[in-house]
């Protein structure tokens, strides 16, 4: 069962130039700063609450190389879905045929899988926390953002249970903002760990 009705929602750039690149995007796709600090920036252009996001590795990796061969460039692509079941369901087939995600994490305003391809490119299968793009807009403007701007690891395992159980994707995507903190994973777990 492959992943169900992904539609394009956002990419993530790495990047040394952190300023200029969100200029560089104010300027051509006509963005506005949706959330930011100093390693992240979220921007969009239209009703989605984020179209690009960019880590600063001169926060994230300070001691990173700054030439050519440095870790700029695509973190991974995003993709919306239009359910955590229908997710969750395609997790459990795919787990069969080896295929597993590296990342499970409720970002308080989306709750994703993250998986990487055999050549490493990453990317994000991501459902909705609220019922609007516009609540998923103002999460980024409240004050549980900045309280945990990365996001609650989850089990896939665990959610789709509760959910043939009867519990509702809205309690589930519901986040705790008194868990622990999630790390970074995949390429990001990388840059911190060199």
């Amino acid at each position: 069962m492959p992943i169900p009705t992904p539609k394009p929602a956002h990419i993530v750039y790495r990047t040394r130039r952190f300023a200029e690149m969100l200029k560089w995007y104010e300027t051509v796709f006509g963005t506005h700063l949706v959330y930011a600090n100093d390693a992240l920036a979220f921007v969009t252009f239209d009703d989605e609450h984020h179209r690009f996001a960019f880590a600063n590795l001169d926060v994230i990796a300070p001691d990173g190389e700054a030439d050519e061969q440095s870790p700029v460039g695509v973190d991974h692509v995003a993709y919306d879905l239009p359910s955590m079941r229908g997710l969750l369901e395609a997790w459990e087939a795919l787990k069969t045929q080896g295929i597993e995600p590296y990342w499970c994490v409720n970002h308080g305003m989306s709750a994703s899988l993250y998986y990487a391809d055999p050549d490493g490119n990453q990317m994000e299968f991501a459902v909705d926390c609220f019922a609007t793009k516009a609540e998923c807009r103002a999460y980024w403007s409240g004050p549980e953002i900045g309280q945990n701007p990365v996001g609650v690891e989850f089990d896939p395992d665990n959610w789709l249970k509760r959910l043939r159980s009867g519990a509702s994707e809205v309690e589930l995507l519901a986040i705790n903002l008194d868990a622990e903190v999630s790390p970074l994973r995949g390429r990001f777990e990388e840059l911190v760990a060199s």
